[in-house]
């Protein structure tokens, strides 16, 4: 069907099919370079079109995260522009973490104009000269999976229709448009366009026959099968059937550096966070989305051991190095081939066999809750408060409507997440400051449920918390935000103390350059923007403050942020 629209630039033809392609909010930290679209904006909003939803974030990292928490929900990849270069910078280490969480989003700049008269949107501010560059798309060119730069009306349709059919065709990731200023200023009278979008878009794929069959062989006659995921549950879809496969073989699942909720942690299957005890026992080992599934240089499964990875891109094909060996490497939707798995196995599997392993895991099951339990409660009364305490009592206030999205401090251990989609961590790549935007997304995204973000207080600087608590007051999202405070970079010291255990640094008992001291009050940070803020150093008053704070996030719409004194590492 071909569709009319009656528009006055190309900034508003774009508007138009960002709308009649299903994307809902443009995420904007503005410059110079915007005036054709904020125009264009107001125009449609003055004839009563509201979508895509403008929402004003005034720090690129926060933007950028939030389209990725948006994603992680629903997803649907949303508009996101910067400012011209000097944003796209900004927002650099964002995008690297959109790419290795697979999170599909339609990045988008301004270009500084490219003409210096003659043209409506010909440059008229001194920046136009200083923040051109020769190729503005190489700064994060190996980041996206595809960049282009608007060229002219005529284009349109096929140049979104391709940035959103890249950015959602596995394995799922950003991509990069640029948007000159004369072309966004350019007068036009009608778009035409098609409607639905007439772009190929890839059918979901099961893995090869013939590469399931072996996997269910070798799976059949193993000793000591183990399953391990990290993002399987970026699908929820895909939760079900792991969980099928290792009930089939009486296996252990094992969540291993684990971003999303892959298997019901209550299931009397679920052994863990950490597969290192369990490698040199295991014959068979399935990855499912599992970059990095274990350490060679820490810890590596026996030589004889076989492995199967299952995922999208089992090859991580976009990784410059990585070495993880595999006897069958299943690629495909990662539900549809686990299923397929799943069922190859029914006239394979010895089900006697099964039942031994499951009751023997059962019990280790059992062990690891209780000893895990017991470990929050010796830590109960330590002030300053332990991490295991504080994620203990976050992990009692979760349930199925509630999100949890974490940046690095929530002890795993201490919670229980049960049910795909509500429990995500930061992406591989790991760059800092993702968790304050990417819950402001989730909760745009699932206005009815509660998210509760968890930060350090390092990932909290990074955040760009000054814009995050605005851009919560603004488009009134409230989250409640827990930092874990232990005013040092713990990943720093980890990493020296590892490099050099009995080192200079160790034996100083002073490490360069990881100290976060004297810390700021990073309540009065949210309170500044209207929200409820508690210091929280006494831990016996630690589940009446989440109380309080949960209370302000559900029944006033209000933010609020727990700035939690914990022990420096």
């Amino acid at each position: 069907m071909i569709r009319k629209a009656s528009v006055e630039t190309t900034a508003e033809a774009y508007l138009e099919l960002l709308a009649a392609r299903g994307v809902e909010y443009l995420f904007g930290n503005a410059g110079t370079d915007f005036a054709p679209l904020i125009e264009a904006l107001a125009h449609r909003q003055a004839q009563g079109l509201v979508q895509p939803r403008a929402l004003t974030v005034p720090h690129e990292v926060v933007a950028v995260s939030m389209a990725h928490g948006y994603a992680m929900l629903t997803g649907r990849p949303q508009a996101v522009m910067v400012h011209v270069i000097v944003g796209a910078a900004n927002a650099l280490g964002s995008i690297i973490n959109a790419a290795r969480a697979n999170a599909p989003i339609l990045f988008t700049a301004g270009r500084t104009p490219i003409t210096e008269a003659g043209f409506r949107g010909s440059r008229n501010r001194p920046i136009h000269w200083a923040q051109e560059s020769f190729d503005q798309g190489a700064m994060l060119r190996e980041f996206v999976k595809w960049d282009y730069e608007l060229r002219n009306l005529a284009q349109l349709e096929t140049v979104v229709d391709r940035a959103l059919a890249i950015a959602r065709a596995e394995p799922q990731g950003p991509v990069y448009l640029t948007l000159p200023r004369e072309v966004l200023a350019e007068p036009c009278e009608t778009l035409e366009y098609s409607d639905p979008s007439r772009m190929p878009r890839p059918s979901e794929q099961v893995a090869a026959p013939e590469a399931v069959a072996e996997a269910a062989r070798l799976l059949a006659a193993a000793r000591s099968p183990l399953l391990l995921a990290k993002a399987a549950g970026r699908d929820p879809g895909a939760v079900a059937p792991l969980v099928a496969l290792a009930e089939r073989l009486g296996a252990p699942f094992v969540d291993q550096f684990h971003t999303h909720v892959n298997f019901p942690q209550d299931h009397p299957l679920h052994a863990g966070f950490d597969a290192t005890p369990y490698l040199q026992d295991a014959d068979v080992i399935v990855a499912v989305e599992s970059d990095v599934p274990w350490f060679p240089a820490l810890k590596a499964p026996r030589a004889d051991a076989r492995v199967i990875q299952v995922g999208v891109d089992p090859l991580f094909s976009r990784y410059p190095i990585r070495g993880f060996p595999a006897e069958v490497a299943l690629a495909g939707t990662p539900r549809l081939t686990l299923r397929a798995l799943a069922d190859a196995l029914v006239p394979l599997a010895d089900a006697g066999a099964a039942a031994e392993r499951a009751a023997r895991w059962r019990a280790e099951h059992a062990r690891l809750r209780g000893g895990w339990a017991e470990a929050a409660r010796r830590v109960a009364g330590d002030r300053p408060i332990d991490f295991a305490w504080l994620s203990r009592a976050v992990g009692d206030l979760v349930d199925e409507g509630t999100i949890v999205v974490d940046e690095y401090d929530l002890d795993s251990t201490q919670a229980c997440f049960r049910a795909p989609g509500t429990y995500f961590g930061s992406s591989p790549s790991a760059s800092l400051g993702w968790g304050l935007g990417a819950a402001l997304g989730a909760k745009l995204a699932a206005p009815e449920r509660t998210v509760i973000c968890c930060v350090g207080d390092g990932s909290y600087i990074f955040g760009a918390p000054v814009a995050a608590h605005f851009t919560s007051r603004a488009h009134a999202l409230p989250v409640l935000f827990v930092v874990f405070n232990n005013r040092a970079w713990n990943a720093v010291k980890r990493s020296v103390r590892m490099h050099a255990p009995e080192g200079s640094a160790a034996r100083a008992g002073h490490i360069p350059l990881s100290d976060l001291e004297p810390a700021p009050d990073y309540e009065l940070v949210c309170r500044a923007s209207g929200g409820h803020a508690e210091r929280v150093e006494d831990p016996a008053e630690l589940p009446a403050a989440l109380a309080r704070a949960l209370r302000v996030v559900r029944d006033e719409n209000r933010q609020a942020l727990l700035n939690v004194i914990c022990k420096k590492p």
